[in-house]
């Protein structure tokens, strides 16, 4: 399963990796679902090539092998897709920085999973720490956030989707145990490409984006985001807890806000920066206070 002492570390590059998640989504040239679609289905290729090398190892992975372990495969990648298209649903309802922000509440439904759902208990300090990196998010996109009026249905489904990530997390902390991480995103993928390319055509979304830098914006989406972002994440949860992963990947939003600012143009201000240092301190705090 990996050594221990990289965990951490291929988690907050995880976090780089998704961060660069709506910059390849702002420049593809395809709807949101279908960007979502292009996400799975070209990184699935290479997981699986992944895959077929780790099992042609003296110690290969081991696949799974009764159904009940292949119906939590199958659901984690359910969670993902689910969460995709609503997250990408809710940014066409409301604005970006509303969808993200109510999208990273996953760290309070992992928390609230674990207590209701496992029975775990968390350290006071885990909670201080949680709560400040929550706010430090609030506070690094408070300027562009608006409350209430015609935003209520995409804020709900923003908050809908940071449930099913939730799932989709404390899902695959559970699934790290007992398979590799090359099996569970080969398996999340297949599943993910299916669900979302049919959601695609239920749309009526354009498929085929015009231009290569459309297919760029595409492949550097599944390359960065998902076969290294979220295959490192994965890799991370099999010895980090899935709470405190969950709050680790706060860092998101500020690694995309940055990279915005160094590949768009958009400016930095005191304010998301303060809440950028504000989300690391949370995180720092959550670290110590984590079983």
């Amino acid at each position: 399963m990996g050594s221990a002492k990289w965990a951490l570390p291929a988690l907050l590059l995880g976090a780089v990796g998704i961060a660069f998640g709506p910059l390849f989504v702002r420049l593809a040239e395809v709807g949101p679902t279908t960007s979502a679609f292009y996400r799975m289905a070209l990184s699935l290729p290479l997981l699986l090539i992944w895959l077929s090398l780790e099992n042609d190892r003296a110690r290969p992975s081991q696949p799974p092998k009764t159904g009940r372990e292949k119906a939590t495969l199958i659901l984690a990648g359910l969670f993902f897709t689910i969460d995709l298209a609503i997250w990408h649903w809710s940014i066409t309802l409301t604005s970006v920085a509303n969808s993200t922000l109510f999208a990273n509440a996953a760290p309070i439904f992992v928390t609230l999973g674990g207590f209701l759902l496992f029975g775990q208990r968390f350290r006071p300090l885990f909670l201080v720490g949680l709560v400040v990196a929550i706010l430090g998010a609030v506070l690094l996109m408070g300027d562009s956030v608006t409350i209430g009026g015609t935003h209520l249905l995409g804020d709900g489904l923003a908050v809908l989707a940071a449930v099913f990530y939730a799932a989709y997390m404390m899902t695959l902390s559970r699934l790290r145990a007992r398979f590799s991480t090359a099996t569970i995103m080969s398996w999340s993928g297949a599943v993910s490409s299916l669900g979302l390319l049919l959601l695609a055509l239920l749309g009526g979304e354009r498929l085929l984006p015009e231009t290569a830098a459309g297919w760029a914006a595409l492949m550097g989406l599944a390359l960065m985001a998902q076969l290294g972002g979220q295959s490192l994440i994965a890799y991370a949860f099999a010895h980090l807890p899935a709470a405190f992963g969950a709050v680790a990947l706060l860092l998101q939003p500020a690694l995309a806000g940055a990279l915005a600012w160094v590949f768009l143009g958009e400016p930095l201000t005191f304010q998301s920066l303060s809440g950028g240092a504000i989300i690391l301190l949370g995180i720092l705090l959550a670290r110590k206070g984590s079983r």
